[in-house]
């Protein structure tokens, strides 16, 4: 899953509870929206989106991540045949976040913006080759005029300059080209260690690290920041001497988890087979299994823990904090294989999805799921490259129109049979059923952390998977897994230096670790 603030969906929760406590409600708010002229030459299908924030710090296309109460509201519509020229609008026909209408925005100064979602290939509000306007900071009052906004700019997707440090590499993918009928391409970032330049004969061990729900591979730049807690473990001058590498978490579905499935096409083989390749050929890379390891956290600790189980003879270990669910008894609070409805609990309440440390309900699985409309073309959430929408396309079967079948329906009840499809990627239930072939190949490459307050509810699945190795006569010392006191999402219990140090200390033996 996302990293810790990854679900703007929160945002917009708190956003209303602050803006309500204002007082007022506006009578009438519209929003027109136009393209640039000379921006675009063919006409757009695509899902139109404005943003109503009481910041700009960041833009608000950009604070859908943000982790406090002024993230923004979200309306979406779809826009067929939209071209410079027309003009679109927002209304309270518009699908809204919470089902809170533009005419219920209080009256007060925002910043709004406007996006178009037109990319394919990268299912991401902020895609590159999207439309945005520039932010208009607006003073809405009852009965105003519409609100006008221009599509002035297209986002780039252009990485940062390459330093010493960091560097990019993108690749054509043949597996998925072939799948999508159109090119696809392969991203990573890279991070060379200490010393690379000045070494040309020297190789090195590959610490592939995936990153929270949709961290895109120019996060290394981020990474490699002066003021970042990692670089100064990274170029320590004695810091053990790796390969870090940051696969892209965009594509056509949003988060493609690096794994195969019906919707996205065959990503894990990608990676394992094209992507990483490349990397060792062009990086210096030593090239062998026993020299690739695997980190991450919440969604890149699932995608982690995935490739070393599906692919074992691959990589050489997995550490990882905070996992997406490892088992589909709790993904979050909803068990797939018996609960009848994912919005609704036994008991007949909304079903929590978020909490505070405190265990304070900040949102529910109906309300996340609201927000994802609003990005999805037609409305439908299982194609809005949120979450939800991007695990329902990892996870589940594909339809015959090609688009993902919902694991339930809009009231929430749950499909049965996409459950079974979702049974190949339940991490626990594959451990399960190929114990005796998986056993000898993992046993002690699986390195776990989890706070036991996770704000996600994460931690309940890790709890099944640690209890039901427990239970094994041979599960004993098969994973580490550690769970930490009052502790929420990312917690890991130990420092970057001490991660450093033990997953370079696993390159270096002889063969893998684990393999009979």
């Amino acid at each position: 899953m996302h990293p810790s603030a990854n679900r703007f969906c929160l945002r917009v929760g708190l956003s209303i509870a602050l803006f309500c406590a204002v007082g007022g409600i506006l009578r009438a708010a519209t929003f027109e929206i136009s393209i640039k002229s000379g921006l675009v030459t063919n006409a757009l299908d695509a899902r139109l989106v404005v943003l109503v924030s009481s910041t700009n710090r960041p833009e608000p296309r950009l604070n859908l991540d943000d982790a406090d109460s002024r993230g923004p509201f979200a309306f979406g519509r779809d826009a067929s045949n939209f071209n410079s020229g027309q003009s679109l609008t927002i209304d309270d026909t518009a699908t809204a976040s919470l089902n809170h209408k533009p005419s219920q925005i209080r009256p007060g100064r925002y910043f709004v913006q406007a996006v178009l979602d037109a990319s394919t290939d990268l299912h991401y509000l902020n895609s590159g080759g999207n439309l945005a306007s520039d932010v208009k900071e607006v003073r809405i009052n009852a009965g105003q005029t519409p609100i006008k906004l221009e599509l002035s700019k297209r986002i780039s997707d252009d990485p940062p300059a390459e330093t010493e440090y960091v560097k990019f590499i993108k690749v054509q993918s043949r597996l998925l080209t072939e799948f999508h009928g159109r090119p696809i391409y392969l991203r990573a970032g890279i991070i060379l260690p200490r010393g690379y330049a000045n070494a040309p004969e020297k190789k090195y061990p590959l610490w592939i690290n995936i990153g929270g729900y949709g961290t895109r591979y120019t996060d290394v730049a981020r990474r490699m920041r002066p003021e970042s807690r990692f670089r100064p473990a990274w170029i320590a001058a004695d810091a053990s001497a790796m390969i870090y590498v940051v696969p892209d978490g965009a594509g056509p579905s949003g988060d493609p988890y690096q794994i195969n499935s019906a919707n996205n096409g065959p990503y894990g083989d990608a990676l394992v087979q094209e992507l990483i390749p490349a990397i060792e050929k062009q990086f210096r890379a030593i090239g062998e299994p026993r020299a690739r390891v695997l980190g991450g956290t919440s969604t890149g600790a699932w995608v982690a823990l995935a490739l070393q189980i599906f692919y074992p003879d691959s990589f050489n270990g997995a550490w990882v904090s905070s996992p997406d669910p490892v088992d589909f008894r709790a993904f979050e609070l909803v068990n797939i294989y018996e609960d009848d409805n994912a919005y609704v609990n036994r008991h007949g309440e909304e079903r929590p999805s978020i909490r505070d440390l405190n265990g304070d309900v900040q949102t529910s699985m109906r309300r996340e799921v609201q927000m994802e409309t609003v990005l999805a073309r037609g409305g439908d959430w299982t194609l809005s490259g949120g979450q939800w929408g991007a695990w329902n396309a990892v996870y589940g079967p594909r339809v015959a129109d090609g688009k993902p079948t919902p694991l339930w329906d809009s009231n929430g009840k749950i499909n049965r049979a996409a459950a079974e499809h979702w049974k190949k990627y339940d991490l626990r239930l594959v451990l399960e059923n190929r114990w005796s072939e998986l056993s000898p190949k993992l046993r002690g490459k699986l390195h776990i952390w989890a706070g036991d307050a996770d704000e996600y509810f994460l931690n309940n699945a890790v709890l099944l998977l640690s209890e039901w190795l427990s239970d094994r006569a041979d599960g004993k010392g098969f994973a580490e897994i550690s769970f930490g006191v009052g502790q929420g999402h990312g917690w890991m219990g130990i420092s970057p230096q001490e991660l450093i140090k033990r997953i370079y200390a696993s390159t270096q033996g002889e063969g893998l670790r684990g393999s009979k």
